[in-house]
């Protein structure tokens, strides 16, 4: 008797088109670092969470941002285990955040999408991670002005797994 491999836990993006952003999910003008997008967040969409899942947290990350750390671009968390993806434009106010999702300070000082803006003549490595926990939300201490840091430490103590899609971009 054979056995069948389960399905992979993968996540993806119709707004994300050949592994790059459109100018619709670049930075707006208002942040003053040089890009004129709309600042609208991406489709997402996963499949095959782990058995077990509850809920799930979801960052963006330019691992290749001119701070020596990287840069947050997004955190969203307690993303219910009955959700299996958000739709584009989820705004810095929540509008169409699923119920009981909740988005966290980013490295823009406040809460809610902040679109990528690599320097002119470089590419960057934006990598957008799903992980899958097993308890259904994080500790109250996880408020809107939490730390992207404290986010990353309660959801990698309960992760049961994780993936990520990597989009390379630059301008």
């Amino acid at each position: 008797m054979t056995a069948l491999a389960a399905p992979e836990f993968s996540l993806h993006s119709s707004d994300i088109k050949n592994g790059k952003f459109s100018n619709a999910q670049f930075l707006s003008e208002s942040y003053e670092f040089g890009c004129s997008g709309g600042n609208h967040s991406p489709q997402l969409s996963w499949q095959n969470a782990p058995a077990g899942t509850k809920s799930f947290v979801l960052t963006v990350f330019d691992r290749d941002a001119p701070t020596g750390f990287g840069w947050i671009h997004w955190v969203v968390v307690n993303i219910p285990a009955s959700i299996s993806s958000l739709p584009p434009g989820i705004t810095p106010a929540g509008k169409n955040l699923p119920s009981g999702a909740l988005q966290i300070r980013t490295d823009f000082g406040v809460p809610g999408y902040g679109g990528p803006c690599p320097p002119p003549g470089s590419e960057h490595r934006y990598e957008i991670t799903l992980i899958a926990l097993n308890i259904d939300k994080l500790p109250s201490v996880v408020t809107a002005d939490a730390t992207p840091a404290l986010v990353g430490f309660f959801a990698r103590a309960s992760s049961l797994g994780e993936v990520k899609l990597t989009v390379t971009q630059g301008r």
